[in-house]
């Protein structure tokens, strides 16, 4: 007896010390565990007469309980404890200033195509849209490029296996523009464009900012006081421009346009392609049931990373898709 009254004593003031619940369990487990040292008093009295039996076990079971109910309250207490300190130690003290949060800002291709589609709408053009993904109708065929015509050479076209494709420009919302209404129209369609190129100034996915102008009258002299406009306001400055006679399916004549530009290499200032142009060709005014006869019109094409890099004087296209915060912060 005088030895179950020991092992009480000694078990309850270690459960009562127990510093962390880790160190409770292994108590719980020393003396209630199955080869702990009260469960080996119980298994003892098979050896025992019945009426020793009796009141011994009744002690060891008193002394069971016991344990139990100390190890439940210290183990709350510690629980709560460990709770309190974590509270402590993930307060917010409110009266703090705050952090800060750092400010974002529009993406440079962004603010450029923004910067575009504002000087052209002052000018008087409306936005129009259509979906990127096109068939051959509105990308090709309808712009004047024929079955196995070599200038479908021009882009290397992403295509699905139905036959649709990505479109190469945005030029298919001209032509949905003109087969929904009559004319007069005046028009710029900005957006993504894709192409399977892919370099120092390539993507594979890009943006355009197309215009078209149809009506009475129109000639190449409202087509370059036009862009000359826009280009003087889209860099700020009066800027030389000049036509350069080139060549594309859906207008006739058609031209490159180049501005006046200076390097900032040192070297003498030259010319910088950055869009092309033209006067929208009699076929495709006819294909969308426009008389050539009565109207005519012009188009315009530009890329508009290719006016981005010039404003913002950035060398290589591939960073504006990079992701790269310290180069994109310079636009703040």
């Amino acid at each position: 007896m005088n030895a179950v009254t020991e092992l009480q004593t000694r078990a309850l003031e270690q459960v009562a010390a127990a510093d962390d619940l880790q160190q409770l369990d292994e108590l719980r487990v020393r003396y209630l565990g199955k080869k702990g040292e009260v469960t080996a008093q119980l298994k003892s009295l098979g050896s025992m007469d019945p009426e020793q039996r009796k009141s011994y076990g009744q002690q060891v079971n008193a002394v069971r309980d016991a344990l139990n109910q100390a190890i439940n309250q210290r183990r709350k207490a510690l629980e709560a404890a460990a709770l309190e300190q974590k509270l402590l130690s993930e307060r917010v003290d409110v009266t703090l200033p705050g952090r800060g949060e750092h400010r974002g800002g529009l993406h440079p291709v962004t603010m450029a195509m923004e910067r575009a589609v504002g000087i052209f709408t002052r000018l008087g053009f409306e936005v129009a849209t259509g979906p990127e993904v096109e068939d051959d109708h509105y990308n090709f065929e309808s712009l004047n490029f024929p079955p196995h015509h070599p200038a479908r050479a021009m882009h290397d076209t992403f295509y699905f296996g139905d036959g649709r494709l990505l479109r190469t420009h945005t030029s298919p919302v001209q032509i949905r523009v003109m087969e929904k209404s009559d004319p007069p129209y005046r028009i710029i369609a900005p957006g993504k464009v894709f192409r399977s190129d892919s370099d120092q100034t390539h993507t594979p996915m890009f943006h355009q900012v197309e215009g078209l102008l149809v009506g009475r009258n129109v000639s190449m002299a409202d087509l370059k006081g036009v862009l000359h406009t826009f280009v003087n306001a889209f860099f700020e400055r009066s800027l030389e421009v000049r036509f350069r006679p080139s060549y594309f399916p859906f207008t006739e004549p058609s031209a490159e346009v180049d501005i006046g530009w200076e390097k900032g290499d040192g070297s003498e200032p030259g010319w910088l392609e950055i869009l092309g142009c033209g006067m929208v060709h009699p076929n495709v005014l006819h294909a969308c049931g426009v008389d050539p006869e009565e109207f005519t019109g012009y188009a315009f094409g530009m890329g508009v990373e290719r006016l981005a890099m010039l404003r913002y004087g950035v060398t290589d296209l591939r960073q504006f898709f990079e992701n790269d915060l310290e180069f994109l912060r310079q636009f703040h």
